[in-house]
């Protein structure tokens, strides 16, 4: 299954195979962010960062602020992660990550929270579509420190308005519920 799933990414991702400019791991990006299937509606803002470690490699994380329509209930997430890119051809690369993810569920004046831990590993290909038009497809697997894990593909989107500055769209499906997210991003 995780075989299959990971080729399956793969060969969707074939597409995306043009040539364009370099990719850039180093970037800052925020915006809104909703989770579907659970539910009710649980939807917030989030902050994303990388840093490119030299040419093939690069940190990131990021921290997410979610509240839960009808419940006294916010939840938390920070996203701690490392990744490996090859370059296939000049704007394409094949993306390696692994990631530590803590979720953290508190109750409003009740003084009671839940933490939650994962880990989750996804391989996928980036590319530059088009001069302003990159996208990705990701295959992925994440599972809580104890228990069952879920597999998750994840899409997205980046439209560049100029070098450094552009609208990042997101969407990861896994196995009952889909999160997406939607920002502006500064590549540097």
């Amino acid at each position: 299954m995780k075989r299959s799933l990971i080729a399956l990414g793969l060969l969707a991702a074939l597409p995306f195979a043009a040539t364009a400019s370099e990719l850039s791991y180093s970037y800052v990006e925020g915006g809104y962010s909703r989770i579907s299937g659970l539910g009710d509606k649980v939807d917030g803002w989030a902050i994303n960062g990388s840093a490119a470690l030299g040419s093939s490699f690069h940190l990131f994380g990021g921290f997410q602020n979610l509240d839960v329509s009808g419940l006294p209930v916010d939840v938390d997430r920070t996203t701690l992660g490392f990744g490996y890119n090859h370059e296939l051809n000049r704007g394409t690369d094949l993306v390696a990550r692994v990631s530590y993810n803590r979720y953290d569920a508190n109750v409003s004046g009740g003084g009671f929270g839940l933490n939650v831990n994962t880990w989750a590993g996804e391989v996928g290909v980036r590319s530059q579509l088009a001069p302003s038009f990159e996208g990705y497809a990701f295959a992925g697997y994440e599972r809580p420190t104890s228990g069952s894990g879920d597999f998750y593909g994840r899409l997205g989107a980046q439209y560049n308005f100029t070098r450094s500055f552009g609208l990042v769209a997101d969407a990861k499906i896994g196995d009952g519920s889909r999160e997406y997210f939607i920002g502006p991003r500064f590549s540097f």
